[in-house]
Protein backbone atom coordinates (compact mmCIF):
# COMPACT_ATOMS: atom_id res chain seq x y z
CA UNK A 1 0.00 0.00 0.00
CA UNK A 2 2.53 2.87 -1.53
CA UNK A 3 0.66 5.77 -0.54
CA UNK A 4 -1.65 4.73 2.27
CA UNK A 5 1.90 3.77 4.35
CA UNK A 6 3.95 6.74 2.78
CA UNK A 7 6.11 7.71 5.64
CA UNK A 8 4.23 5.42 8.13
CA UNK A 9 7.33 5.28 10.42
CA UNK A 10 6.76 8.69 12.15
CA UNK A 11 8.51 8.12 15.48
CA UNK A 12 7.00 9.75 18.47
CA UNK A 13 10.18 9.15 20.73
CA UNK A 14 7.88 9.87 24.30
CA UNK A 15 5.70 7.11 23.57
CA UNK A 16 7.06 4.41 21.34
CA UNK A 17 4.41 4.86 18.88
CA UNK A 18 4.21 5.07 15.16
CA UNK A 19 1.49 7.11 12.88
CA UNK A 20 -0.03 5.98 9.93
CA UNK A 21 -0.75 8.51 7.58
CA UNK A 22 -3.52 7.55 4.97
CA UNK A 23 -3.55 9.40 1.92
CA UNK A 24 -6.46 7.36 0.09
CA UNK A 25 -8.74 8.60 -1.33
CA UNK A 26 -11.17 5.82 -0.03
CA UNK A 27 -12.40 6.13 3.11
CA UNK A 28 -12.88 3.60 6.00
CA UNK A 29 -16.35 3.31 6.39
CA UNK A 30 -17.47 3.26 10.38
CA UNK A 31 -18.55 -0.41 10.23
CA UNK A 32 -15.09 -1.26 9.53
CA UNK A 33 -13.38 1.56 11.84
CA UNK A 34 -12.56 -1.25 14.52
CA UNK A 35 -11.15 -3.72 11.90
CA UNK A 36 -9.24 -1.54 10.13
CA UNK A 37 -7.16 -0.02 13.49
CA UNK A 38 -6.70 -3.86 14.00
CA UNK A 39 -5.22 -4.24 10.77
CA UNK A 40 -2.89 -1.65 10.93
CA UNK A 41 -1.67 -1.76 14.24
CA UNK A 42 -0.60 -5.03 13.59
CA UNK A 43 0.74 -4.19 9.99
CA UNK A 44 3.03 -1.75 11.46
CA UNK A 45 3.89 -3.24 15.23
CA UNK A 46 3.45 -6.83 15.05
CA UNK A 47 6.68 -9.14 16.24
CA UNK A 48 5.93 -11.35 13.05
CA UNK A 49 4.37 -9.03 10.22
CA UNK A 50 6.79 -10.61 8.10
CA UNK A 51 5.50 -13.90 8.87
CA UNK A 52 1.80 -13.08 8.42
CA UNK A 53 1.30 -13.31 4.29
CA UNK A 54 -1.86 -11.04 5.12
CA UNK A 55 -0.02 -8.26 6.76
CA UNK A 56 2.40 -7.38 4.17
CA UNK A 57 3.06 -3.88 3.18
CA UNK A 58 2.53 -4.70 -0.27
CA UNK A 59 -0.42 -6.62 0.45
CA UNK A 60 -2.92 -4.29 -0.55
CA UNK A 61 -3.21 -1.69 -3.29
CA UNK A 62 -4.96 0.73 -0.96
CA UNK A 63 -7.70 1.17 1.21
CA UNK A 64 -10.84 -0.10 -0.85
CA UNK A 65 -8.73 -3.72 -1.21
CA UNK A 66 -8.10 -3.80 2.32
CA UNK A 67 -12.22 -2.77 3.25
CA UNK A 68 -12.84 -5.36 1.15
CA UNK A 69 -10.06 -7.91 3.04
CA UNK A 70 -12.15 -6.69 5.67
CA UNK A 71 -15.48 -7.13 5.47
CA UNK A 72 -14.62 -10.79 5.31
CA UNK A 73 -14.54 -11.06 9.19
CA UNK A 74 -17.57 -11.30 11.26
CA UNK A 75 -15.57 -9.54 14.22
CA UNK A 76 -12.52 -7.80 15.31
CA UNK A 77 -11.39 -10.53 17.18
CA UNK A 78 -11.79 -13.06 14.39
CA UNK A 79 -9.53 -10.61 12.20
CA UNK A 80 -6.91 -10.53 15.10
CA UNK A 81 -6.49 -14.04 15.41
CA UNK A 82 -6.33 -14.28 11.65
CA UNK A 83 -3.39 -11.94 11.39
CA UNK A 84 -1.46 -13.86 14.28
CA UNK A 85 1.22 -16.64 14.06
CA UNK A 86 0.72 -19.87 15.01
CA UNK A 87 0.25 -20.40 18.92
CA UNK A 88 3.05 -22.48 19.19
CA UNK A 89 5.18 -19.28 18.71
CA UNK A 90 2.74 -16.92 19.54
CA UNK A 91 0.96 -17.61 22.70
CA UNK A 92 0.67 -14.45 24.00
CA UNK A 93 -0.87 -11.62 21.64
CA UNK A 94 -4.59 -10.51 22.85
CA UNK A 95 -7.29 -8.10 22.21
CA UNK A 96 -10.14 -6.82 24.36
CA UNK A 97 -13.22 -5.25 23.32
CA UNK A 98 -12.76 -2.86 26.84
CA UNK A 99 -9.29 -1.32 27.22
CA UNK A 100 -10.15 -0.09 30.70
CA UNK A 101 -10.31 -4.36 31.80
CA UNK A 102 -7.10 -4.51 30.04
CA UNK A 103 -5.73 -1.33 31.71
CA UNK A 104 -6.65 -2.99 34.53
CA UNK A 105 -4.96 -6.28 34.74
CA UNK A 106 -1.79 -4.87 33.30
CA UNK A 107 -1.69 -2.68 36.86
CA UNK A 108 -2.55 -5.64 39.12
CA UNK A 109 -6.41 -4.34 39.32
CA UNK A 110 -8.88 -6.97 38.54
CA UNK A 111 -12.09 -9.07 39.37
CA UNK A 112 -10.48 -11.29 42.01
CA UNK A 113 -11.57 -13.12 45.18
CA UNK A 114 -8.31 -13.19 46.38
CA UNK A 115 -7.00 -17.26 46.26
CA UNK A 116 -4.08 -17.39 44.19
CA UNK A 117 -4.23 -21.12 43.24
CA UNK A 118 -2.49 -23.27 41.20
CA UNK A 119 -3.40 -26.55 39.13
CA UNK A 120 -2.15 -29.85 39.22
CA UNK A 121 -3.61 -33.63 37.65
CA UNK A 122 -4.17 -36.12 40.12
CA UNK A 123 -1.96 -38.56 40.07
CA UNK A 124 -2.77 -41.59 37.34
CA UNK A 125 -4.64 -39.32 35.65
CA UNK A 126 -4.82 -36.98 32.53
CA UNK A 127 -8.00 -35.42 32.45
CA UNK A 128 -8.98 -35.12 36.72
CA UNK A 129 -7.54 -32.19 38.29
CA UNK A 130 -7.22 -30.82 41.66
CA UNK A 131 -6.05 -26.66 42.63
CA UNK A 132 -4.07 -25.77 45.79
CA UNK A 133 -3.80 -22.73 47.36
CA UNK A 134 -0.07 -20.69 46.50
CA UNK A 135 -1.01 -17.62 48.59
CA UNK A 136 -3.54 -15.47 50.00
CA UNK A 137 -4.03 -11.93 48.97
CA UNK A 138 -4.63 -9.50 51.70
CA UNK A 139 -7.82 -7.62 52.26
CA UNK A 140 -9.80 -10.00 49.70
CA UNK A 141 -12.88 -12.09 50.36
CA UNK A 142 -10.59 -14.93 50.74
CA UNK A 143 -8.48 -13.54 53.13
CA UNK A 144 -11.93 -13.30 55.55
CA UNK A 145 -12.28 -17.38 54.63
CA UNK A 146 -10.70 -19.94 56.36
CA UNK A 147 -8.42 -21.37 53.73
CA UNK A 148 -4.38 -20.56 53.79
CA UNK A 149 -1.30 -21.80 51.53
CA UNK A 150 -1.44 -25.63 50.95
CA UNK A 151 -5.57 -25.88 50.68
CA UNK A 152 -7.05 -28.41 48.50
CA UNK A 153 -10.20 -28.36 46.40
CA UNK A 154 -11.05 -30.77 43.85
CA UNK A 155 -14.43 -29.09 42.32
CA UNK A 156 -15.91 -26.06 41.96
CA UNK A 157 -20.04 -25.71 42.88
CA UNK A 158 -19.31 -29.99 43.84
CA UNK A 159 -18.12 -30.33 40.17
CA UNK A 160 -15.13 -32.19 39.71
CA UNK A 161 -12.69 -29.73 37.98
CA UNK A 162 -11.11 -31.49 34.67
CA UNK A 163 -8.92 -30.27 32.02
CA UNK A 164 -12.42 -29.52 30.10
CA UNK A 165 -14.31 -27.42 32.47
CA UNK A 166 -11.96 -25.46 35.14
CA UNK A 167 -11.82 -22.56 32.68
CA UNK A 168 -15.74 -21.94 32.75
CA UNK A 169 -15.95 -23.35 36.43
CA UNK A 170 -13.35 -21.02 37.93
CA UNK A 171 -14.42 -17.80 35.64
CA UNK A 172 -17.77 -17.08 37.58
CA UNK A 173 -17.69 -14.67 39.90
CA UNK A 174 -18.75 -16.20 42.95
CA UNK A 175 -18.31 -20.21 43.48
CA UNK A 176 -17.78 -22.63 45.90
CA UNK A 177 -14.56 -24.52 46.29
CA UNK A 178 -15.10 -28.08 48.07
CA UNK A 179 -11.86 -28.93 49.89
CA UNK A 180 -9.58 -32.13 50.27
CA UNK A 181 -6.61 -33.62 52.06
CA UNK A 182 -3.49 -34.92 50.78
CA UNK A 183 -2.09 -37.93 51.47
CA UNK A 184 0.90 -39.06 49.17
CA UNK A 185 -0.77 -37.68 46.46
CA UNK A 186 -4.19 -38.73 47.00
CA UNK A 187 -6.71 -36.46 46.81
CA UNK A 188 -9.34 -37.09 49.28
CA UNK A 189 -12.65 -34.63 49.67
CA UNK A 190 -13.39 -34.02 53.16
CA UNK A 191 -16.84 -32.45 53.27
CA UNK A 192 -15.99 -29.29 54.11
CA UNK A 193 -15.98 -25.86 51.60
CA UNK A 194 -15.85 -22.42 50.86
CA UNK A 195 -17.47 -19.89 49.47
CA UNK A 196 -15.45 -17.12 46.97
CA UNK A 197 -16.38 -13.89 45.54
CA UNK A 198 -14.18 -11.61 43.41
CA UNK A 199 -14.26 -8.31 43.56
CA UNK A 200 -12.56 -5.20 42.23
CA UNK A 201 -9.27 -5.51 44.06
CA UNK A 202 -5.61 -4.37 43.73
CA UNK A 203 -3.04 -6.73 43.99
CA UNK A 204 0.29 -5.12 46.21
CA UNK A 205 2.89 -7.25 44.22
CA UNK A 206 5.20 -6.72 47.52
CA UNK A 207 3.28 -10.03 49.50
CA UNK A 208 6.26 -10.03 52.13
CA UNK A 209 9.42 -8.59 52.77
CA UNK A 210 12.02 -9.28 56.11
CA UNK A 211 15.41 -9.11 56.98
CA UNK A 212 16.82 -12.39 58.51
CA UNK A 213 20.23 -12.26 60.62
CA UNK A 214 22.11 -15.44 60.98
CA UNK A 215 25.38 -15.21 62.19
CA UNK A 216 27.39 -12.35 60.35
CA UNK A 217 24.73 -11.93 57.44
CA UNK A 218 21.66 -9.89 57.52
CA UNK A 219 19.38 -11.40 54.74
CA UNK A 220 17.17 -9.46 52.46
CA UNK A 221 14.19 -11.32 51.54
CA UNK A 222 11.46 -10.06 48.90
CA UNK A 223 8.21 -12.02 47.77
CA UNK A 224 7.52 -9.92 44.73
CA UNK A 225 4.50 -11.38 42.63
CA UNK A 226 4.33 -8.91 39.73
CA UNK A 227 6.10 -5.81 37.77
CA UNK A 228 2.99 -3.04 38.63
CA UNK A 229 4.94 0.44 38.56
CA UNK A 230 2.13 2.16 40.41
CA UNK A 231 3.99 0.47 42.93
CA UNK A 232 7.59 1.63 42.18
CA UNK A 233 7.78 4.01 45.06
CA UNK A 234 7.18 1.26 47.55
CA UNK A 235 9.51 -1.27 46.17
CA UNK A 236 12.08 1.32 46.28
CA UNK A 237 11.39 1.91 50.45
CA UNK A 238 11.44 -2.13 50.50
CA UNK A 239 15.03 -1.53 49.42
CA UNK A 240 15.75 1.61 51.60
CA UNK A 241 14.82 -0.32 54.67
CA UNK A 242 17.21 -3.01 53.90
CA UNK A 243 19.56 -0.61 53.12
CA UNK A 244 18.87 0.45 56.77
CA UNK A 245 19.27 -2.97 58.08
CA UNK A 246 22.06 -3.30 56.32
CA UNK A 247 21.64 -5.87 54.09
CA UNK A 248 24.59 -8.17 53.11
CA UNK A 249 22.43 -11.00 50.85
CA UNK A 250 19.13 -10.93 49.04
CA UNK A 251 16.81 -13.42 48.30
CA UNK A 252 14.47 -12.56 45.64
CA UNK A 253 11.54 -14.56 45.46
CA UNK A 254 10.02 -14.75 42.25
CA UNK A 255 8.21 -18.03 41.96
CA UNK A 256 4.90 -16.22 41.43
CA UNK A 257 5.66 -13.89 39.82
CA UNK A 258 4.45 -13.91 36.14
CA UNK A 259 5.56 -10.48 34.45
CA UNK A 260 5.07 -6.76 33.86
CA UNK A 261 6.65 -3.64 33.28
CA UNK A 262 10.06 -3.59 31.76
CA UNK A 263 10.39 -0.14 33.32
CA UNK A 264 9.91 -1.87 36.70
CA UNK A 265 12.06 -4.76 35.78
CA UNK A 266 14.97 -2.35 34.96
CA UNK A 267 14.14 -0.27 38.19
CA UNK A 268 14.48 -3.67 40.26
CA UNK A 269 17.88 -5.23 38.87
CA UNK A 270 19.27 -1.46 39.74
CA UNK A 271 17.77 -1.40 43.12
CA UNK A 272 19.92 -5.09 43.78
CA UNK A 273 22.55 -3.68 42.03
CA UNK A 274 23.39 0.16 42.06
CA UNK A 275 26.94 -0.20 40.59
CA UNK A 276 26.02 -0.25 37.19
CA UNK A 277 24.24 2.87 36.85
CA UNK A 278 24.02 3.92 33.02
CA UNK A 279 25.57 0.78 31.45
CA UNK A 280 23.42 -1.01 29.34
CA UNK A 281 20.98 -3.82 30.88
CA UNK A 282 18.49 -5.15 28.24
CA UNK A 283 18.25 -4.55 24.29
CA UNK A 284 14.65 -4.74 22.71
CA UNK A 285 14.26 -6.34 19.15
CA UNK A 286 11.33 -5.10 16.95
CA UNK A 287 10.00 -6.34 13.51
CA UNK A 288 12.27 -5.34 11.14
CA UNK A 289 11.13 -2.22 9.94
CA UNK A 290 10.55 -0.42 13.64
CA UNK A 291 13.89 -1.80 14.23
CA UNK A 292 15.24 0.03 11.40
CA UNK A 293 13.48 3.22 12.39
CA UNK A 294 14.97 2.79 15.50
CA UNK A 295 18.51 2.50 14.52
CA UNK A 296 18.64 5.59 12.58
CA UNK A 297 16.85 7.83 14.36
CA UNK A 298 16.52 7.19 18.13
CA UNK A 299 18.70 3.97 18.52
CA UNK A 300 18.70 4.72 22.42
CA UNK A 301 14.93 3.72 22.70
CA UNK A 302 15.73 0.44 22.02
CA UNK A 303 18.16 0.18 24.98
CA UNK A 304 16.86 -0.37 28.55
CA UNK A 305 20.15 0.98 30.92
CA UNK A 306 20.43 0.35 34.54
CA UNK A 307 18.77 3.42 36.53
CA UNK A 308 20.38 5.70 39.39
CA UNK A 309 19.10 8.02 42.37
CA UNK A 310 17.46 4.35 43.62
CA UNK A 311 17.46 2.77 46.65
CA UNK A 312 20.51 -0.22 45.67
CA UNK A 313 22.12 -3.04 47.59
CA UNK A 314 25.48 -3.06 45.50
CA UNK A 315 25.16 -6.68 45.85
CA UNK A 316 27.38 -9.54 43.29
CA UNK A 317 25.27 -11.66 43.81
CA UNK A 318 21.52 -12.60 44.34
CA UNK A 319 19.53 -15.37 44.81
CA UNK A 320 16.20 -15.62 42.86
CA UNK A 321 13.42 -18.34 44.03
CA UNK A 322 11.49 -19.63 41.10
CA UNK A 323 8.93 -22.16 39.79
CA UNK A 324 7.54 -23.09 36.38
CA UNK A 325 5.09 -19.54 36.81
CA UNK A 326 8.02 -17.53 36.95
CA UNK A 327 7.75 -15.70 33.79
CA UNK A 328 8.48 -12.53 30.98
CA UNK A 329 9.98 -9.39 33.29
CA UNK A 330 10.94 -11.74 36.13
CA UNK A 331 13.00 -14.06 33.62
CA UNK A 332 14.39 -10.53 31.92
CA UNK A 333 15.83 -10.00 35.61
CA UNK A 334 17.27 -13.17 36.07
CA UNK A 335 18.97 -13.28 32.11
CA UNK A 336 20.13 -9.23 32.11
CA UNK A 337 21.49 -9.55 35.60
CA UNK A 338 23.70 -12.77 35.04
CA UNK A 339 26.15 -10.39 32.74
CA UNK A 340 26.80 -8.24 35.59
CA UNK A 341 26.33 -10.21 38.58
CA UNK A 342 26.49 -13.65 39.92
CA UNK A 343 22.75 -15.32 39.80
CA UNK A 344 22.09 -18.29 41.86
CA UNK A 345 18.37 -19.78 41.03
CA UNK A 346 16.59 -22.26 43.16
CA UNK A 347 13.94 -24.06 42.65
CA UNK A 348 12.82 -25.33 39.16
CA UNK A 349 12.77 -24.04 35.34
CA UNK A 350 10.67 -20.94 34.54
CA UNK A 351 8.29 -20.88 31.58
CA UNK A 352 10.22 -19.11 28.77
CA UNK A 353 8.85 -16.00 27.90
CA UNK A 354 11.41 -13.35 26.20
CA UNK A 355 8.64 -11.50 24.41
CA UNK A 356 7.46 -7.99 25.42
CA UNK A 357 4.43 -6.55 24.18
CA UNK A 358 2.46 -2.92 23.54
CA UNK A 359 -0.92 -1.58 23.92
CA UNK A 360 -2.62 -0.04 21.01
CA UNK A 361 -5.34 2.01 20.78
CA UNK A 362 -7.59 3.33 17.61
CA UNK A 363 -6.43 6.81 17.82
CA UNK A 364 -3.68 8.63 14.57
CA UNK A 365 -0.19 7.17 16.76
CA UNK A 366 -1.50 4.14 18.86
CA UNK A 367 -1.34 5.98 22.17
CA UNK A 368 -4.68 6.46 23.94
CA UNK A 369 -4.19 10.54 23.43
CA UNK A 370 -7.17 11.28 20.72
CA UNK A 371 -8.96 7.75 20.90
CA UNK A 372 -11.75 6.89 18.54
CA UNK A 373 -14.40 7.38 21.03
CA UNK A 374 -17.20 5.31 19.21
CA UNK A 375 -15.79 1.99 20.89
CA UNK A 376 -13.04 0.75 23.74
CA UNK A 377 -11.33 -1.79 21.81
CA UNK A 378 -7.48 -2.25 22.46
CA UNK A 379 -4.80 -4.67 21.37
CA UNK A 380 -2.04 -6.25 23.33
CA UNK A 381 0.08 -7.52 20.32
CA UNK A 382 3.75 -8.98 21.11
CA UNK A 383 5.82 -6.15 19.65
CA UNK A 384 9.83 -7.20 20.92
CA UNK A 385 11.89 -9.86 22.01
CA UNK A 386 14.35 -8.67 24.49
CA UNK A 387 17.95 -10.14 25.25
CA UNK A 388 20.76 -9.20 27.40
CA UNK A 389 23.71 -6.88 26.87
CA UNK A 390 25.75 -9.32 24.69
CA UNK A 391 22.27 -10.31 22.85
CA UNK A 392 21.16 -13.43 24.32
CA UNK A 393 17.83 -14.04 25.19
CA UNK A 394 17.03 -17.54 23.80
CA UNK A 395 15.26 -19.46 26.32
CA UNK A 396 12.03 -19.98 25.09
CA UNK A 397 11.99 -23.36 26.88
CA UNK A 398 12.54 -22.28 29.91
CA UNK A 399 15.49 -20.85 32.28
CA UNK A 400 16.79 -23.65 34.13
CA UNK A 401 17.55 -23.51 38.05
CA UNK A 402 21.14 -23.24 39.37
CA UNK A 403 19.86 -25.99 42.34
CA UNK A 404 16.94 -27.95 41.23
CA UNK A 405 14.35 -28.05 43.85
CA UNK A 406 10.50 -28.51 42.97
CA UNK A 407 8.06 -27.22 45.52
CA UNK A 408 6.56 -30.11 47.23
CA UNK A 409 2.79 -30.86 48.54
CA UNK A 410 4.08 -32.93 51.25
CA UNK A 411 6.03 -29.60 52.58
CA UNK A 412 5.12 -26.57 50.84
CA UNK A 413 6.49 -24.57 53.90
CA UNK A 414 5.13 -21.28 55.49
CA UNK A 415 6.41 -18.44 52.92
CA UNK A 416 8.93 -16.03 54.56
CA UNK A 417 9.69 -18.74 57.00
CA UNK A 418 13.18 -19.52 57.30
CA UNK A 419 11.86 -23.13 57.34
CA UNK A 420 10.45 -22.48 54.16
CA UNK A 421 11.98 -25.24 51.54
CA UNK A 422 13.16 -22.91 48.91
CA UNK A 423 14.23 -20.10 51.07
CA UNK A 424 15.61 -22.44 53.64
CA UNK A 425 17.64 -24.07 50.59
CA UNK A 426 19.04 -20.45 49.57
CA UNK A 427 20.00 -19.67 53.79
CA UNK A 428 22.07 -22.38 53.60
CA UNK A 429 23.68 -21.51 50.59
CA UNK A 430 24.55 -18.16 52.01
CA UNK A 431 25.61 -18.96 55.11
CA UNK A 432 28.09 -21.92 53.88
CA UNK A 433 26.68 -24.39 56.09
CA UNK A 434 27.41 -27.66 53.84
CA UNK A 435 23.49 -28.51 54.40
CA UNK A 436 22.43 -30.77 51.53
CA UNK A 437 18.96 -29.22 49.25
CA UNK A 438 15.82 -31.62 51.10
CA UNK A 439 15.28 -34.57 48.30
CA UNK A 440 12.01 -34.75 46.70
CA UNK A 441 10.87 -37.78 45.13
CA UNK A 442 11.41 -37.94 41.83
CA UNK A 443 7.82 -38.73 40.14
CA UNK A 444 6.87 -34.47 41.34
CA UNK A 445 4.54 -33.18 39.21
CA UNK A 446 4.77 -30.05 38.05
CA UNK A 447 1.60 -26.97 37.68
CA UNK A 448 0.37 -27.07 34.22
CA UNK A 449 -2.18 -23.77 34.54
CA UNK A 450 -2.48 -20.74 37.68
CA UNK A 451 -4.72 -18.11 38.39
CA UNK A 452 -2.78 -15.66 36.62
CA UNK A 453 -2.81 -18.03 33.56
CA UNK A 454 -6.00 -17.86 33.25
CA UNK A 455 -6.00 -14.30 32.12
CA UNK A 456 -3.23 -13.79 29.13
CA UNK A 457 -2.72 -9.84 30.41
CA UNK A 458 -1.62 -11.13 34.06
CA UNK A 459 1.45 -12.70 32.11
CA UNK A 460 2.38 -10.07 29.75
CA UNK A 461 5.60 -8.34 29.71
CA UNK A 462 5.49 -4.29 28.45
CA UNK A 463 6.38 -1.34 27.65
CA UNK A 464 4.32 1.57 29.21
CA UNK A 465 3.56 4.12 27.41
CA UNK A 466 4.67 7.72 29.60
Amino acid sequence: MKNLFKSALCLCLLTFTFSCTDNDDNPVPASLEIKDFVWKGMNLYYLWQADVPDLADNRFANQSQLNTFLEGFDEPTTLFNALRVDTSIDRFSVIYSDYSVLEGALSGNTLNNGMDFALRYKTGSTTDIYGWVRYIIPNSDAATKPIQRGTIFYAINGTPLTVDNYRSLLANDTYTINLADYDGGNITPNGQSVSLTKTALAENPILLNTVITNGSHKIGYLMYNGFYSTYDNQLNTVFGSFQTQNVTDLVLDLRYNSGGSISTATKLASMITGQFTGQLFAKQQWNAKAQSYYESNSPSSLENRFVGNLNSLNLNKVYVLTTSATASASELVINCLKPYITVVQIGTTTTGKNVGSITLYDSPTFAKQNVNPSHKYAMQPIVLKIVDKNGFGDYTSGISPTTLLPESMDDLGILGNPNEPLLNAAINQIIGSGRPTPPRPSNLQRDFADVKSLSPLRTEMYIERQ
